[in-house]
């Protein structure tokens, strides 16, 4: 799925947060939603952001449709090695998720990770992980957001869907206690995009609560100066880092990328033209997606040493593919991202080509 066609961390201190306000020419607003499956498992379901949530929490899953023949897509990468048994007519190759710490959520019950497919007994969305790697987030097919061990068991309800809406992409946010300064408590928030007739806000509630209220997430701009006023609405695709948390979400009004600072009370800043935004673990740098010459491309966006300029790279000037719903691994060496063909690694600094590890399409992230 091209993030052209949809309509729809954390900076080490706050001057880094600032830095990355710099806004980046580019091209027109993107409308995001999460992505889904590409028919490779038992249980088909509709990509976050799209599917038609149930009308009630004890709503049965959502119907399956039918799962097409995939044909083989026209890549720029050779077949991955070690392919296992075909899945709908075509191998499939998990061999790059195995020691890497990298997994892969399409939509069904399974989630590719360690070199092997892992049975959650319900649809998984969009799932990601926290920083410390103990717990998984997850839409499940009722819509509700869903908190797991790594291997799907001890599922609690964190929240619940109440129906006639869309959850999307949810992002942890923890911070020790003390963060901020002496009075403030440890914080462990799930952020996530809830549209509601077709109008997309960011939510958060706390990742222990079982069957908690979400909040609407406080989007504040900054004061005077000629900044440009924070969009309430359109917000969509969180992504967060600690331990000093910031959220970096995207605006489909405008097409561009917010980081919402809460070292400066909530404060959301226009960053970056662009998509789909993702920090890497230290907060200092933010690889997206943005459009160019027909392809959708990985850039990255990096501080500079005097902390007030940034430097936009391409790193994917070649692209003869899209590029699409990247993430950064624990150590800040190798992004990973969705192609037609399946997941891709490459180096952050953008040096050697894109390497197929997986043709399983789905959603990226690295649990630590």
């Amino acid at each position: 799925m091209s993030a052209r066609k949809r309509s729809n961390n954390r900076p080490s201190n706050t001057a880094s947060a600032i830095a990355l306000t710099v806004a980046v020419t580019a091209s027109a607003a993107l409308l995001l939603t999460g992505c889904g499956p590409s028919g490779t498992a038992k249980a088909q379901a509709a990509p976050s952001g799209t599917a038609t949530q149930p009308s009630s929490p004890s709503a049965s899953q959502p119907t399956s449709a039918p799962t097409p023949t995939p044909s083989a897509p026209s890549t720029p990468f050779p077949t991955p090695p070690n392919s296992t048994a075909p899945v709908n007519g075509s191998p499939v190759s998990l061999n790059g998720t195995g020691g890497s710490g990298l997994t892969i959520s399409d939509g069904t019950d399974y989630v590719v990770m360690n070199g092997t497919r892992v049975d959650f007994g319900t649809i998984v969305r969009d799932l990601t992980w926290n920083p410390a790697g103990t717990k998984a987030a997850f839409i499940n097919g009722s819509g509700d957001l869903v908190v797991s061990n790594p291997n799907g068991s001890g599922q609690v309800v964190v929240a619940r869907n109440p129906g006639n809406q869309v959850w999307s992409h949810p992002a942890w946010e923890s911070a020790p206690a003390n963060y901020r300064d002496a009075a403030t408590q440890a914080v462990t928030s799930l952020y996530f995009a809830a549209s509601v007739n077709g109008v997309s806000r960011l939510e958060a509630v706390s990742a222990t609560a079982v069957d908690g209220t979400p909040v609407v997430a406080q989007i504040s701009s900054p004061p005077g100066g000629g900044v440009p006023d924070a969009p309430t609405t359109g917000n969509a695709w969180p992504t967060s880092v600690g331990p000093q948390p910031n959220i970096a979400y995207v605006n489909s009004g405008d097409g561009a990328v917010y980081i919402r600072d809460t070292y400066l009370r909530q404060l959301s800043f226009r960053s970056v033209q662009g998509s789909e935004p993702a920090f890497s673990a230290n907060g200092d740098d933010l690889v997206f997606v943005r459009s160019v010459d027909g392809h959708d491309h990985l850039f990255e966006q990096s501080q500079n040493q005097s902390q007030t300029q940034s430097v936009v790279k391409d790193l994917t000037p070649d692209a003869t593919t899209d590029y699409t719903e990247p993430a950064w691994s624990p150590d800040g060496r190798t992004i990973a991202a969705r192609t037609p063909a399946g997941i891709v690694t490459l180096a952050a600094d953008g040096v050697g080509a894109p390497v197929l590890v997986s043709s399983y399409a789905g959603l990226a992230a690295y649990r630590a």
